[in-house]
């Protein structure tokens, strides 16, 4: 079951296009909040996105770079807009296709089949070269590439430091024991003790600042680590 993510802040349209793509078997979430449609994005990893462009804050154009700086899911523009240059910049600013408002529900549901046949169909590799991404109050972490995104600042860290801090990260506020750690960062090639572990935090610490967090990794004496979430901020 494909799963369809709406981006669109007319109430009625929105539900309408829901309710018909839910007939023919799409499994459907409604954008909640216009200010966090990248969060929203990431935390429900869906396959195709129908996006307005006339938005509350940001315009689609916005949420659309936005989306393809973590994933290559299709997104399918909807607007009333209907001159050749909204739909040259929907193309440009990484959208796969355009629909005109008013139209009709067949013609939605057509098009989204066909997109969907293009990104998953037999031939498509689109599933396979999508970008691994999690979030964590604006902090971007990809596993494919050991990388942190941070307010556009990028950090790439070592495989330990990488795994030190997604471990760390899937429990955030929480004491996660030494135990547990040494354990994410043992492998059968390099020795891992104690003080490989202490030496890691404090890496992942320095690390940590370049993006400017700091004090996020607490020492929880005889215990083990806990990262606090203390960054926030909007990510652009």
């Amino acid at each position: 079951m494909y799963h369809i993510y709406i981006v669109e802040d007319d109430q009625q349209i929105r539900r309408i296009m829901a309710d018909h793509l839910e007939r023919y078997g799409y499994r459907v979430t409604l954008a909640e909040n216009f200010e966090t449609i990248k969060q929203e994005f990431v935390a429900i990893q869906p396959d195709l996105v129908l996006l307005d462009i006339n938005l509350p804050l940001y315009d689609g154009f916005y949420w659309c770079r936005q989306i393809r700086t973590v994933s290559n899911a299709p997104v399918l523009f909807i607007s009333a807009r209907t001159d050749d240059m909204n739909q040259v910049m929907a193309i440009e600013n990484g959208g796969d296709d355009y629909i005109t408002k008013p139209f009709h529900l067949e013609v939605l549901l057509a098009k989204v089949k066909s997109v969907l046949r293009r990104s998953y169909g037999e031939y498509a590799h689109a599933r396979d070269i999508q970008q691994t991404v999690r979030e964590l109050d604006n902090l971007y972490f990809y596993p494919d590439r050991n990388e942190l995104v941070y307010n556009d600042a990028k950090l790439e860290l070592t495989k330990k430091e990488f795994l030190l801090f997604q471990r760390l990260a899937e429990s955030p506020n929480t004491i996660v024991s030494r135990d547990e750690l040494l354990e994410t960062l043992w492998d059968e090639v390099d020795f891992v003790d104690d003080n490989t572990l202490s030496v890691n935090v404090t890496r992942l610490r320095k690390r940590l600042q370049e993006l400017g967090i700091t004090d996020a990794i607490q020492t929880i004496r005889g215990q083990g680590y806990r990262l606090d979430v203390n960054w926030g901020g909007r990510s652009s």
